[in-house]
């Protein structure tokens, strides 16, 4: 087979510029977004001019606080833009930073801890021969990488064939071995189905994102993305991503406990520290293996909320007796979506959810997903699943609302930390709240 070597990980994130067009004030709060005198917190770190220490944010935290309404939360956030800005673990790189730049990358990663994120995701799965590495999903890699413009695109398995093809292309990262899937490169998640060559499979690209950095962005194992992290200061907050394949997985490791634990050998093996890993799952087998096995490591693992309303069948929210027993098992951390932590009140207002309270009257800390991972420049109403808690936009109604979410999630629901797309809009509020 006839692959070119790939290029040798990059080390210099680029610069990014946003040119979307800024919706028009909407004067019609009045500031009520701060209720009480100390509600919009007192910036830390606010010596105007200061250089920081190399984090860089770019144009997009002021221009969404520039396109606030008026108020006392927007006059707090303005007095912020001269910085400086630091790592701060209340910002979470989410997959790096994949609003622009392809996600698990080492372009992504780099990206999101020079925005400030002081952790760094890696969602975890396998490869054919048994090794760890950074994929939303087992079978993503013909919409997330080049593969299906490679040699390799036989080895899936669905190859990709032609237009509208049934059924559709899939390729995943248990068809390769650790080797041949260091060949592939990195690109934004995206696909476009009536494209009658591979080339254009590979567009699709959403008109809020950008293919700009896609070209030298390579996918990582496991071990890089700690490597990379150490490398960049940064903590870890690896996912153990479930098997879209549970035949293979068992085959290679023998039951997924076996998977489980592999995650935390390979961070012992790289000398992680439990205090700076927050390891994660959506299955609570997981969970409740890491308790038992590795109480350590368990310590900070965050229980994913699969929560679903409109899935079929419907996945419900946890009663509070369910959270309350998630605590008695040693659950220490809970993660449902931002819009399951959110409501919106008569006078629309965005509030806590009454999920959001028995999460907390159940003892259980929170870190919720994912911020900038919508497109709001319609509002809510238009915003898609993350925004499903304000259904008719009536208060998230423009792009600059999104921090009226975040200030509620900070504030009053008092998440411990926020995965974005985009961490430098999180880190900007963080820093300017002196949130740590």
């Amino acid at each position: 087979m006839n692959i070119p070597r790939p290029a040798a990980l990059a080390t210099l994130a680029a610069a990014t510029v946003f040119s979307a067009a800024q919706a028009d004030f909407d004067r019609r709060d009045t500031g009520a977004e701060c209720d009480g005198e100390d509600a919009c917190g007192e910036n830390k770190h606010s010596s105007p001019g200061a250089t920081g220490t190399g984090v860089q944010l770019g144009p997009r935290p002021l221009y969404l606080v520039e396109g606030m309404d008026e108020g006392k939360l927007k006059d707090r956030l303005m007095r912020c833009q001269d910085g400086p800005f630091h790592l701060t673990d209340f910002s979470i790189a989410h997959r790096g930073a994949p609003m622009q730049f392809p996600e698990h990358s080492d372009l992504s990663y780099r990206a999101g801890a020079r925005m400030g994120a002081g952790i760094v995701e890696c969602d975890v799965t396998f490869t054919k021969d048994g090794e760890l590495v950074c994929r939303h999903s087992e079978c993503d890699l013909h919409t997330t990488t080049n593969i299906v413009a490679t040699p390799l695109n036989d080895q899936c398995t669905v190859p990709w064939s032609g237009p509208y093809q049934d059924p559709k292309p899939l390729c995943c990262t248990s068809d390769l071995t650790l080797h041949e899937y260091k060949f592939l490169e990195a690109k934004i998640d995206a696909s476009d189905p009536a494209a009658d060559t591979p080339e254009g499979y590979l567009g699709g690209t959403a008109s809020w994102r950008t293919d700009l950095y896609t070209g030298r962005a390579q996918v990582l194992t496991f071990q890089e993305s700690i490597a990379l992290n150490r490398e960049l200061g940064v903590k870890h907050s690896p996912e153990l991503k479930g098997a879209t394949h549970p035949k293979r997985l068992k085959t290679i490791f023998g039951s997924q406990a076996a998977y489980a634990q592999k995650l935390i050998d390979e961070l012992k093996s790289a000398s992680v520290k439990p205090k700076d890993t927050w390891v994660q799952s959506f299955s609570k087998e997981d969970i409740m293996y890491w308790i038992e096995h590795e109480p350590v490591f368990a310590r900070q693992a965050v229980y994913l909320d699969s929560i679903a309303p409109t899935a079929k069948p419907v996945i419900p929210r946890l009663t509070l007796d369910e959270l309350k027993q998630l605590k008695n098992q040693g659950v220490q951390i809970f993660a449902p979506p931002m819009w399951a932590l959110l409501a919106v009140n008569e006078a629309g207002k965005v509030i806590p959810s009454k999920y959001a309270e028995d999460i907390t009257t159940a003892g259980l800390d929170i870190i919720t997903w994912t911020f900038e991972r919508s497109d709001l420049r319609k509002g809510a109403a238009k915003g898609g699943w993350y925004y499903q808690f304000d259904p008719t936009g009536n208060a998230i109604r423009k792009d600059a609302h999104m921090y009226k979410a975040l200030h509620v999630l900070a504030k009053k629901v008092k998440v411990l930390g926020v995965f974005s797309d985009w961490p430098a809009t999180v880190t900007y509020y963080a820093n300017c709240m002196g949130l740590e």
